[in-house]
């Protein structure tokens, strides 16, 4: 029995890739990667500064066999802190109207909705936390080389939030 075609909506239009522009395969998204990790890590050490600082402040030892409240708290504040700076740079990033994080605008790729227009801040958040909870799920890291292997280079976390990362012209 042969397999019926997708349906079809009245309101939208089929979207072909080269609409929009030519994906942004996986090595390149690899680097962009990199580059925001090290953005990332700087806002990372400032962290862990302010951290390192207030247990020295209140003259807690780590070493004391008690756990104090002050240096749980700072711990719980600090991981708290470094997850919404996490997401609140990439959600924003790329839903402004530049569409990408500092790491994929230096190499030209910008994240867009499969239609081609912008990311909205729902959808960027959606897909940051389906990129980071739900894609390393998938043994031996397969749903991040998806990109390399799918016809319009999209990884898990892309075909989920129905995004593209294309290069922008």
């Amino acid at each position: 029995m042969a397999s019926a075609p997708p349906p079809t909506w009245p309101d939208r239009q089929q979207v072909i890739v080269t609409d929009i522009g030519p994906p942004g395969g996986f090595w390149i998204r690899f680097v962009a990667y990199l580059l925001d990790a090290f953005i990332m890590s700087i806002a990372a050490v400032v962290i862990v500064g302010i951290f390192i600082a207030v247990i020295l402040l209140v003259d807690e030892s780590i070493d004391d066999s008690k756990d104090s409240p002050v240096i749980i708290g700072s711990v719980i504040v600090m991981v708290l802190a470094l997850l919404v700076i996490n997401w609140l740079y990439e959600a924003l990033m790329t839903s402004s109207p530049r569409g990408a994080t500092l790491g994929k605008q230096a190499l030209g790729l910008r994240i867009v909705r499969a239609d081609g227009a912008r990311l909205s801040f729902g959808r960027a958040t959606a897909r940051h936390f389906l990129k980071v909870m739900i894609t390393p799920l998938v043994p031996f890291a397969i749903g991040y080389l998806m990109a390399g292997f799918t016809a319009r280079k999209r990884a898990l976390h892309d075909v989920l939030a129905d995004t593209l990362v294309i290069r922008s012209s």
